[in-house]
């Protein structure tokens, strides 16, 4: 999975540097917008459901538990 995103950044990526490169050309802003519609249609969701696959989302939200699991550990700081 890390592979295929690294192969899409990189595609994007030249894509976008690219796209500059030929500014003169009337292909050049399809280049760039290809390259940017890459990064925010399958490179960015890609990435975060790959970092965020098997976590608990509940550990990272503001509940009741978590906030007396804060207060307890700020008490014991003290």
């Amino acid at each position: 999975m890390k592979y295929i995103i690294g192969l899409l950044f990189i595609a994007s990526v030249g894509s976008i540097i690219t796209g500059f490169i030929y500014k003169p050309e009337p292909i050049a802003e399809k280049l760039i917008g290809s390259g940017v519609i890459g990064l925010f249609l399958f490179v960015i969701p890609l990435f975060t459901y790959h970092r965020w696959k098997g976590r608990k989302v509940n550990d990272y939200m503001l509940t009741k538990e978590n906030i007396e699991k804060m207060r307890d550990y700020q008490d014991k700081k003290e």
